[in-house]
Order: C-alpha cells, then structure tokens, then sequence
C-alpha cells in the first residue's frame, strides 16, 4: 500500500483540498503501477518550513511503498506531484522535496 504524506507551510484553510487528493491519489496509481484503492495520501498545511533562507510557500512529501519504485518511477513522481502542487497550492517546482521509500528495496530472499 503506497503512502504518500504531504506537509506544507500554505495555510488550507478554506481550500478545497479533494482535487489534491484526488490528482496524488491517481498518480501514485499509476506511476507506481498500484490500485486506486490501496493508496493513502494524508495532507498537512500550515507546518512552519523554511527552506533556501525563506519561510515561501514550499512542502515536503515522502511517499512509502511496498515495491514499484526505481529510478524512473521517482522521476515521474517528483515531476507529477511537483506539478499538482504547483497548479493546486502555488508552490514552485523548486520548493518542493520528495524522499521516496520502498520497504522491499535491499530484502534478500531466503532459500530455505
């Protein structure tokens, strides 16, 4: 079950937040090749972040799966996620950070 959290300094209160939900749900989706149904996103606004010496809007995310991450499915994710940030909450490209975690990556296989 990917999961993906989103943390962000824009104040959303009073933002509809379901497109967001919506657009990073289907993307992890897709990107990472999972059903609709096993991703989770969870959305937390108005965290104190300062980042390049600067309080700007900006958001940090980390996103957990169990297997279907590798070098180009964070690139795609990093890209697409960054976009909807950017065209739903006004962050720039450039103020977001992504951490990508697979909990399968570097699991050796016993052959008993």
């Amino acid at each position: 079950m990917p999961c993906l959290y989103i943390t962000t300094n824009v104040n959303l209160d009073g933002v509809d937040t379901d497109p967001i939900f919506c657009e990073t749900t289907t993307a992890v989706a897709s990107i990472i090749g999972k059903p609709q149904h096993f991703v989770m996103v969870i959305l937390k606004g108005s965290v104190p972040i300062f980042f390049n010496g600067n309080k700007e809007a900006a958001a940090y995310a980390e996103i957990v799966s169990m297997g279907g991450i590798n070098t180009e499915v964070k690139r795609k994710l990093i890209a697409t996620l960054g976009t909807i940030l950017e065209n739903k909450l006004s962050i720039p490209k450039t103020r977001f950070f992504l951490k990508v975690f697979d909990t399968t990556a570097g699991r050796t296989i016993s052959k008993i």
